[in-house]
């Protein structure tokens, strides 16, 4: 069975999903949900049909992009086949029967409802992402689909966390030059011009400038959590070859 986490008050059908509970083998095991990884497409359908049908979600109406770290949000009214999502890192729907899923192995997964959970999203949000304003081009998505940004819940997935994310100078200057007070998202890394940088806050405090009502922050990282979760920085640190990436998905009320 398909393992997932769940985030208290969001109001619709969703489920932050671990790497347990699929059918992937090797480095990739076992809920490997990327389509565009090396392991096999049939073992990667199988695993995003699991976490569907956990979601009450027929496995056709589970939905992808190609996620490219920029800040295009497409509007979902109608399904399309499997890896044939456009390029872009978020997406909404007020379809029930739709699910939206969001596939990371460190970024972090956004899922988004209104408050009667008829409109949802979710958004990939990387550094560059989330500098960019992925988050906020969304809630203004779902905006445009009659949802009220004051009476949205967004809740940040696991992600990499800031005890274990250190960035150099460049991350932290594309940061700041965005804004100077995004400077209280860094502490001083263990190296000389090394930043620890805390991205699930930084995603919070987008979400809350953006106007979302509840913001929840589910505080668990990727990359500590070897047994739950695929890593990139994980994999990069140990000089190791292909991983998996889990998926993180939400469906209309």
């Amino acid at each position: 069975m398909a393992e997932a986490l769940t985030a208290d008050g969001l109001p619709a059908p969703h489920g932050f999903f671990t790497r347990r509970g699929g059918v992937s083998a090797g480095p990739f095991a076992s809920l490997n949900c990327s389509l565009s990884s090396a392991d096999d497409p049939a073992a990667v359908l199988e695993n995003r049909a699991r976490a569907a049908r956990s979601l009450g979600v027929d496995p056709a109406g589970l939905l992808g992009l190609t996620q490219v770290h920029g800040d295009r949000v497409v509007t979902v009214t109608q399904p399309w086949a499997p890896g044939q999502g456009g390029q872009a890192d978020a997406m909404v729907t007020d379809r029930p029967g739709i699910a939206l899923g969001i596939v990371t192995a460190d970024c972090a997964p956004v899922l988004f409802a209104d408050a009667g959970g008829a409109i949802v999203g979710a958004a990939h949000a990387g550094w560059r992402g989330a500098v960019l304003g992925v988050l906020d081009a969304t809630v203004a998505a779902m905006t445009a689909l009659g949802a009220s940004p004051e009476r949205i819940t967004a809740a940040v997935g696991p992600c990499i966390a800031q005890a274990s994310y250190e960035v150099g100078a460049d991350l932290r200057d594309a940061v700041l030059a965005r804004s100077a007070a995004d400077r209280v998202f860094f502490v001083p890394g263990q190296r000389d011009d090394r930043w620890q940088f805390d991205l699930a806050g930084y995603c919070a405090a987008r979400l809350r400038a953006a106007g979302v009502g509840y913001v929840i922050v589910t505080g668990v990282d990727t990359l500590a959590d070897e047994d739950r979760f695929f890593s990139h920085r994980r994999r990069t640190l140990a000089k190791a070859g292909p991983i998996g990436h889990q998926i993180s998905v939400i469906r209309a009320a």
